[in-house]
């Protein structure tokens, strides 16, 4: 019997499947991928945060509350006394043209710099008739800083709108009552004459051996001038090469004195046959003295 006992071995147990489930497979897998890892750290928490702020901002009186304390918040940093501009500062102009400055920058001082918006108000200050460039900076110690380059007149226009003050770029700068009140500017007549300044003031340099006799140009039907001189004398100049006619007739003037003549119209718009054309008094004259001789 006991050696029965002896012979019959124990069963041997069943050992456990170290492989994971089918199931803790896939999580296991699915942790290790970056999007959904990303998801859990970052997404999760954001939508949470999402929700609760949501729920929370429901109410109107929570919100109102939320406005306010900002409000406040700002107003407090924006009043702050190196946030503060005090006074304005203008450089460049003065007299007349610093006073439209002063007046196209309607800001009741003190305020804060937040406040201002210099872009609008170098734009303002732009469209001053007077003023050709502007620009606008806080300086420290609370000083709003304007510097302003003005427009330099070089001219006087004569238009349907009366006298008016140009400068080289033929923008209008201010008007005049009289021609008396800039003498020391030449002056240009005619529509349009302000676009062609720059070949006016050419012309007016040229005719400087004239002297005090040139009273001024006058634009022809925008396509040409004439200059005028004293005694009603006008000098037809040319399309193209204006200066160069003016100065041909300049040098007949030195040789041959053409302009102290009892001339009109020194016609120089055709360059091969120039044109002299004599005064009322002196062409009767001229007539009178031929009839006589034919007597």
């Amino acid at each position: 019997m006991q050696s029965l006992i002896k012979r019959v071995k124990p069963a041997k147990l069943a050992k456990a499947d170290p492989a994971p489930s089918r199931w803790a497979w896939r999580m296991q897998r699915l942790m290790l991928t970056p999007t959904f890892r990303f998801g859990l750290r970052f997404g999760v928490p954001f939508c949470l945060a999402l929700t609760a702020g949501t729920i929370y901002l429901s109410d109107e009186a929570r919100r109102g509350q939320l406005a306010d304390i900002y409000a406040n918040a700002r107003t407090s940093i924006q009043q702050r006394p190196e946030f503060m501009v005090k006074l304005m500062a203008i450089d460049g102009v003065e007299g007349v043209l610093a006073a439209d400055v002063r007046a196209a920058v309607p800001v009741e001082f003190p305020t804060s710099s937040f406040d201002l918006d210099l872009p609008a108000l170098r734009q303002a200050i732009t469209d001053l008739p007077g003023v050709k460039q502007a620009s606008l900076r806080v300086k420290p110690g609370g000083v709003l800083q304007v510097s302003v380059q003005p427009r330099v007149p070089v001219a006087v226009w004569r238009s349907q709108d009366g006298l008016l003050l140009i400068d080289a770029e033929g923008s209008p700068i201010g008007q005049l009552v009289s021609r008396g009140d800039r003498t020391d500017l030449p002056l240009v007549v005619g529509e349009a004459a302000n676009i062609r300044v720059s070949e006016a003031l050419e012309l007016i340099r040229a005719a400087a051996p004239l002297g005090e006799r040139l009273r001024g140009l006058v634009r022809m039907g925008e396509r040409r001038w004439d200059v005028v001189l004293d005694r009603e004398q006008r000098i037809l100049l040319p399309e193209t090469q204006a200066v160069q006619a003016l100065e041909r007739v300049i040098a007949l003037e030195g040789a041959e004195e053409v302009l102290s003549r009892d001339v009109a119209r020194v016609d120089m718009r055709l360059a091969q046959r120039p044109t002299v054309q004599m005064n009322k008094e002196a062409t009767q004259e001229l007539w009178r003295i031929r009839q006589i001789s034919g007597q």
